[in-house]
């Protein structure tokens, strides 16, 4: 009690001192015992200190929100100053009186972590959860524990999927029938191309063609090239080459005639796992033909694509013995046929199922099925795959649970932090390495955990950051079902929305990766562009299909922010948002998102939209009312600093017959002119970015929202990441060793 007023006392003496001559110029004006203005009173005259009270004047601080629009304002200094003041104030009531690491729901795998944790205990490679319903999000993820329910009819996909991925992987009947999947082409859109570093259209270099494929198993695969060939006249040899994953694997040579297809096979032993097949012509065969003076009004010679890679198929697998798997020998880890090499198997599968040591009643469980399933006559390794199916239905296998032993906050186990680890870095169990150090207990000691951190990151696993994290942070998934207007943009083609996806993607690994400033997620020097991509943003100089690191002339389209994916799942299908821009830096950059819009507000009328004036006209005429600039002044501003891009994220400098303005000014007098100044200004605040990305990824990381009592706990990531250049694993290590992450609040504690 004492502690507590010493602490009130000193507040009340640093708030007089430091920031009361800037509350009481700005804001009790409005916000005194008397006028109550939104019911906010900073005159003093409240008692104590209301933590509820200054986090909502830290927000409007932040944003800038306050004081309103025409009201005097503070300079950034005094600004700047109230609001250190303000976070000091709230990080020391979190740490001194809450002490709370929060408390994590009970919750299940969701998709994702469902096939990978598949994949890596049984090294089932196909995606069972495919057939799910989709999961829920909170919190901008889909890994929130309080909105991950169990529906019946999950439970019901649960248990025919368990009976799949157990005959699979222990096949019981007559051997695996070979299947076939074709793959098959756009030959008039192959037709179109005949120039390789074309990027418009067709995305391979002409007459070729390109499938992913998922191999089930490891086995031999028939795979097979099919070629239409559509030449007149002299038809020549022409080779055609197979490459699997980049390396060429046949050379096939075509001597067939007009009209006709052409089928060109090999048999090839083929990890399981997807792989990439491509078809193609040497770069340098293209068809030079006469045309008809009769057909086509005068002769000539045209280049042109006149044969062509018509599809690929896979075929199998062929020659493959289930018992020779690695699936099998991760299950079989004997082969006796007794109850003791039977306690042998599923005690090795509990263990990493359940990712902790199996309980003597669990084992027991478990052989009693092996042996049930032998006294109804069925085989040993018909009870073991009766056992897998009850391992894959149990909620020690669909869950993550953590349990309480004491009626407090406490460190969770090693075990349970193992999970912790492996489902954030990963999105899946952990393995061998890091469960055994975790079962002996060294993963504890902070060296250790260390350890385990850096070396997770350097594992391609830690890929599931880009695809889970990023893909839901930056709301990469969202570009999947983007539609600008084909009429208007009928160059963003599937081609062209891969290629943006893949160059967030490629971007947010090479800073995870290379372990990078992560302010550069917001500004840099360089990104990650094929020819198509390079075409679109209007950049010379880049050939070929491929993404690669390219330096970028100007500062414009450095930082995520300015690449297309962004910018077109921040857009209409018809034009730009400036204000849905503005809001998805607010809410995903600056962690300042604005309330929800008041009722009965006006929207822009979308028929009139850029007609009669600037869509930038329409913005200031909307925030003429009070109730609406407070939130627009700054959220417009960002949005129209983006306006040189288009729906599809292309540059432009006029938008229909209006010239482009991206100048902007934010509240407390910072101007900018165009994208890479606004970026600049936004680096001004970067502890702002800095402490966004933290709680978006700490998020992530426990599968709940970020609460008032985890404010200690970014700051000091956030302070530690500061020393440390910002580097993304000064972060992640920073999360890692939080007690958000390390502890746990017991159930029906209060703090």
């Amino acid at each position: 009690m004492r502690a507590a007023a010493t602490l009130l006392l000193t507040a009340a003496a640093l708030f007089s001192a430091d920031v009361h001559p800037t509350v009481a110029r700005f804001c009790v004006g409005c916000h005194n015992a008397k006028v109550r203005t939104a019911s906010v009173v900073l005159d003093g005259s409240a008692p104590g200190f209301d933590r509820g009270l200054w986090e909502e004047v830290l927000t409007k601080l932040k944003g800038a929100q306050m004081p309103p629009v025409g009201a005097p304002k503070p300079t950034d200094a005094e600004r700047a100053s109230l609001i250190k003041w303000v976070e000091t104030e709230l990080d020391k009531r979190s740490s001194q009186v809450d002490r709370d690491p929060g408390r994590v729901t009970v919750r299940r795998l969701n998709r994702t972590e469902y096939d990978n944790t598949v994949r890596d205990l049984l090294g089932v490679v196909t995606r069972p959860a495919d057939d799910f319903p989709a999961d829920d999000s909170g919190y901008g993820f889909d890994n929130i524990g309080d909105v991950l329910t169990v529906p019946p009819v999950l439970m019901e996909h649960y248990v025919r999927a368990a009976e799949r991925i157990s005959a699979a992987v222990i096949p019981l009947g007559a051997a695996r029938k070979a299947a076939l999947e074709k793959y098959v082409a756009d030959v008039e859109e192959q037709s179109r191309r005949v120039d390789e570093d074309d990027p418009a259209g067709y995305p391979y270099p002409p007459g070729a063609f390109e499938a992913k494929h998922l191999f089930p198993v490891d086995a031999e695969y028939e795979l097979v090239v099919r070629i239409k060939d559509r030449r007149n006249g002299t038809r020549n040899e022409v080779p055609v080459l197979l490459f699997l994953d980049g390396e060429q694997i046949a050379t096939f040579s075509v001597q067939d005639g007009e009209y006709t297809k052409g089928h060109f096979s090999t048999r090839k032993f083929v990890r399981a796992g997807e792989h990439t097949l491509y078809g193609a012509f040497p770069k340098d065969y293209v068809n030079r033909e006469e045309w008809d003076e009769a057909r086509f009004g005068k002769a000539q010679f045209k280049v042109e694509r006149r044969i062509f890679v018509d599809g690929l198929d896979v075929e199998g697998p062929y020659k493959y013995d289930s018992r020779q798997s690695p699936q099998w020998k991760r299950v079989f880890v004997c082969e006796e046929r007794t109850d003791a090499c039977a306690a042998r198997i599923v005690t090795t599968l509990a263990r990493r199922a359940y990712r902790r040591e199996p309980t003597v009643q669990e084992i027991g469980q478990l052989t009693g099925l092996v042996k049930l399933a032998q006294r109804h006559g069925d085989s040993f390794e018909a009870g073991v795959q009766l056992a897998l199916k009850a391992m894959l239905v149990s909620p020690q296998f669909l869950f993550r649970i953590e349990r309480d032993p004491v009626n407090a906050a406490h460190p969770i186990s090693p075990v349970e932090l193992a999970s912790r680890l492996s489902y954030f870095l990963w999105a899946s169990m952990p393995d061998d390495t890091l469960l055994e150090i975790a079962i002996r207990g060294d993963l504890r000691d902070p060296a250790v955990l260390d350890s385990q951190v850096k070396r997770m990151l350097r594992d391609p696993k830690a890929r599931a950051l880009t695809t889970s994290f990023a893909g839901q942070w930056l709301q990469l998934r969202n570009v999947e079902k983007a539609q600008p207007d084909p009429a208007l943009f009928p160059s963003f083609t599937p081609h062209l929305r891969e290629s943006m996806i893949r160059e967030t993607e490629e971007y947010f690994n090479y800073v995870a990766r290379e372990d990078r400033n992560v302010l550069e997620f917001l500004d840099s020097n360089y990104s990650f562009l094929n020819a198509r991509l390079a075409k679109h943003y209007g950049i010379d100089g880049v050939k070929g299909r491929e993404l690669r690191k390219v330096d970028l002339a100007t500062r414009d389209r450095g930082g995520v922010l300015t690449h297309a994916s962004v910018l077109t799942v921040s857009s209409y299908p018809t034009r730009t948002s400036p204000v849905l821009r503005g809001l998805w830096v607010l809410e995903n950059f600056l962690g300042a998102p604005p309330p929800p819009p008041p009722a009965g507000v006006q929207r822009l009328d979308e028929a009139k939209i850029g007609l009669d004036q600037p869509l930038r006209t329409q913005l200031e005429q909307h925030r003429t009312n009070p109730s609406c600039a407070v939130c627009h002044q700054r959220m417009d501003a960002i949005g129209l600093g983006l306006e040189n891009f288009d729906p599809a994220g292309a540059w432009r400098t006029k938008d229909g017959k209006w010239a482009i303005d991206s100048s902007g000014e934010l509240p407390g007098g910072k101007r900018f002119s165009g994208p890479a100044e606004l970026k600049k200004v936004l680096l001004d605040d970067r502890e702002a970015f800095v402490r966004t990305f933290t709680e978006k990824l700490l998020t992530f990381a426990l599968g709940r929202g970020v609460e008032r009592f985890d404010r200690p706990a970014v700051s000091a990531i956030v302070a530690e990441s500061a020393r440390q250049d910002y580097r993304f694993s000064s972060i992640v290590s920073g999360i890692v060793n939080s007690p958000p992450f390390r502890m746990r609040r017991a159930e029906g504690v209060t703090q």
